[in-house]
């Protein structure tokens, strides 16, 4: 939420937001004015009129920010090198109250690529959330799914939410546990 901390901001033309929890999708229009009260993973996590919206990275020149330059990658890149990119991406995934990202947080339990008919890449992606009623998994799927389709060479990004086996703390990394008090 709001903080002394957070950065103002004003709406330099129309975009599209994400409205949290709820993952609806609306068009922020030019001249909304607000507060920015995370910014990682290149996305926003914005405070207007009383509510928290999502602003990917792409459209950060909307509030005077640079946005997101596209993913480089070879077209003969290997689905080695493709597998490590969508990990480094998902790492830029964050829930909009946490400041760690949803691998360190140890919800992701599997990554799987394949190919589609045509030789695209498809990746599968299974993930959990801290609690199953969190109210943030929409925003996350969205996340996922739009972070990595960025990647050249992905034409689709399948995002599964998977409760068994339940989270719990110990699949954070040490990384995650310290940042958020835990350890």
């Amino acid at each position: 939420m709001y903080s002394r901390s957070s950065e103002p901001i004003r709406f330099d033309r129309d975009a599209e937001v994400v409205m949290v929890p709820s993952g609806e999708r609306v068009n922020m229009p030019a001249g909304s004015i607000g507060y920015i009260t995370q910014a990682l993973g290149g996305s926003y996590t914005l405070f207007i009129e009383g509510n928290m919206f999502r602003l990917h990275g792409v459209d950060a020149d909307a509030i005077g920010k640079e946005p997101v330059p596209p993913i480089e990658m070879p077209t003969d890149a290997t689905d080695e090198q493709v597998e490590q990119m969508v990990w480094q991406q998902l790492r830029t995934c964050f829930d909009p109250e946490i400041p760690v990202n949803i691998v360190e947080l140890g919800l992701v339990y599997k990554v799987e690529m394949s190919r589609t008919e045509s030789g695209e890449r498809k990746v599968s992606v299974d993930m959990t959330l801290t609690a199953p009623a969190c109210g943030m998994g929409e925003i996350l799927i969205d996340d996922v799914r739009s972070k990595v389709e960025m990647i050249p060479t992905v034409a689709e990004c399948d995002v599964e939410l998977v409760f068994d086996p339940p989270w719990n703390r110990t699949m954070m990394s040490e990384l995650a546990k310290l940042e958020t008090g835990m350890m």
